[in-house]
Order: structure tokens, then C-alpha cells, then sequence
């Protein structure tokens, strides 16, 4: 499933083609993709048409694009999904065969272009959304759909005493913590576990437990492995996550944990171990990961 880092490639692939740019002509194929909209096909479609878009922005997992004129306070908003793509097209290119929805575009400067929206498990949406003020910074405005979400830690408004001290109130685990969404946003499994392990914490420490440089490292980790992800475009095991002109993102040569099970760490060279959970899989170093302490003792 795309998460942060894919997010905002995405993100701001799209800004150049978007910002400024008409919308003239709204197809919608397949009318699962706007599970997330308030209303029929006919009326995504009709509101859409003729407006004039602002440059997109992004909350952990989701994206919007903000109509410029405002009209309702109405933005377009994307969710991925687990395997949503918005690819930019020349209006002539051929469809893909699981292409959902089809935005065509005017812009002043780059002319003609294409909005594809391609979800093979149609797990992803695009919906219309209101916007309301952002519960935690004064004059911000999110969508409505995204006011439960949480900040991400390159968010600059991203308030880190307010997260450790959160995350030390949770009485859960590590990563089932920096998977909840409502505490940080946009971390999904691959980077839970690469943050993980380059703090040397295992999934199951009790988060009570954590001392609070120890929860300062992890929160470091977890934003130095955001920030080589965005560098390297994103991670791509196969065609379901592309860039808007659909290439791959090469993060996955540079994974320590995630997807190397019974490969050597390479920090100590035990072998990875892959362990069910959440539905999901853990990916973990069992000599440099531990799980220390008890809980209501912290670990240093």
C-alpha cells in the first residue's frame, strides 16, 4: 500500500500539471471509485467540470487538490487505496485497461493534459470533500475526511512533544502506535519496520516502556528513513506503484528489514525473521531488535 513517502512523490509530480490548471471534462468508468463521495457519479462530475485547480497538498496517506475559486470550499481528494495510481497522460494516449476515472485538463502553460486514475483492486477513491479548519493549527483547513488524521513528522507543524507524549500514553506497541494513523500519520509497514530497525526496537516493546531518548531516536529514524524514500522516489515491488509518469521507485534496493526475511541483517548478519502481524507481516533483526524491560519500567 503506497504510504508516505509515495504519497508525496505523487504529490508533487502532479503539482506542475494541476496548479492553475481547467478541468473541462470529467469520465467516470467505473462508479466504485467514488466510494468516498457524498452523492452520484453525475454530481462529482458536474461540480467538477469548469473548475479551476490550486496546487495539490497532502496529509499523511491522502491528497487534495484545493478548487481555486473556492466554490464551496471544495477540494478533490485522493486516497491510493492499495494500489491506486494517478498517472499524467497527452490527452490522445491509449486507457488503461483498469483506468477508473479520467480528468482532461486545460493549462495555461503546459496545454492539454490527462488525469488517468488506474486502481487495479479499486480499494482507492476520489470524492469531493469540504473543508474545515484543521483541529490543531489555527488558520489551516483540511478535508473533512482528513480532520481525524493525524500529522506526519515532515509536516512542519508536526509537534514533537506532543507526539512522545502521546506515544507513551498509547499502552500499546511500537508499531501498532506508528500504525495509527489518528497519533502520526502516513508511516505504513515498510517504514514501521525500517524505523524499527534502525533504532534497534522491536515491534512488540511496549510503548510504556520506552524511555524518552529512546522515543526521540525512533521518531528520528522514522523521519531519516521518510526522507531517503522520498529521495530514492518511493519503494516498487511491482507495477502497482508508479510516479505520475509511471516509473518505479528504487527504495526497495535500499530496505534493511522490510522483505528480507531469512536474509542476514546487515548490521550483524543474523538472520531477519518474518512474523505474522496485523494481517501483515513484521520484518525484524531477532539479535539487534529486542523486546526490553517490563512494563511500567522504562528502557533506556
Amino acid at each position: 500500500m503506497p504510504e508516505l513517502p509515495e504519497v508525496e512523490v505523487v504529490r508533487a509530480g502532479l503539482e506542475p500539471a494541476v496548479d492553475g490548471a481547467t478541468i473541462e471534462r470529467v469520465t467516470v468508468l467505473d462508479e466504485r471509485s467514488l466510494r468516498r463521495h457524498a452523492g452520484p457519479s453525475e454530481d462529482f462530475t458536474a461540480r467538477l467540470t469548469s473548475a479551476r485547480l490550486a496546487a495539490p497538498r497532502r496529509r499523511g496517506k491522502f491528497l487534495w487538490v484545493p478548487l481555486d475559486d473556492l466554490r464551496d470550499r471544495l477540494v478533490l481528494l485522493v486516497h491510493l487505496g492499495m494500489s491506486g495510481q494517478v498517472l499524467l497522460r497527452t490527452p490522445d494516449a491509449p486507457l488503461d485497461r483498469l483506468t477508473r476515472i479520467v480528468i482532461d485538463l486545460a493549462h495555461p502553460v503546459h496545454g492539454a493534459l490527462r488525469v488517468d486514475f488506474v486502481d487495479q483492486r479499486v480499494f482507492g477513491s476520489m470524492a469531493l470533500d469540504e473543508l474545515v479548519p484543521a483541529p490543531d493549527v489555527e488558520d489551516d483547513t483540511v478535508p473533512r475526511q482528513v480532520a481525524h488524521i493525524a500529522r506526519d513528522p515532515i509536516d512542519p507543524a508536526f509537534d514533537d512533544e506532543r507526539f512522545l507524549a502521546s506515544l507513551r500514553r498509547r499502552r500499546t506497541t511500537v508499531k501498532r502506535a506508528l500504525l495509527d494513523q489518528t497519533l502520526v500519520s502516513g508511516i505504513g509497514n515498510i517504514y514501521a519496520d525500517e524505523a524499527l530497525w534502525a533504532a534497534r526496537i522491536h515491534a512488540d516493546q511496549p510503548t510504556e516502556t520506552l524511555s524518552r531518548p529512546r522515543a526521540r531516536l525512533l521518531l528520528e529514524e522514522v523521519r531519516l528513513v521518510l526522507a531517503k524514500a522520498l529521495a530514492e522516489g518511493g519503494t516498487s515491488f511491482d507495477a502497482q506503484y508508479v510516479n505520475v509518469n509511471g516509473a518505479s521507485g528504487y527504495f526497495s534496493h535500499s530496505l534493511n528489514a522490510y522483505g528480507r526475511g531469512g536474509e542476514p541483517c546487515r548490521r550483524c548478519g543474523t538472520a531477519i525473521v518474518r512474523v505474522a502481524f496485523m494481517n501483515r507481516s513484521s520484518h525484524f533483526c531477532p539479535r539487534c531488535q529486542r523486546v526490553r524491560g517490563s512494563r511500567g519500567s522504562r528502557v533506556e
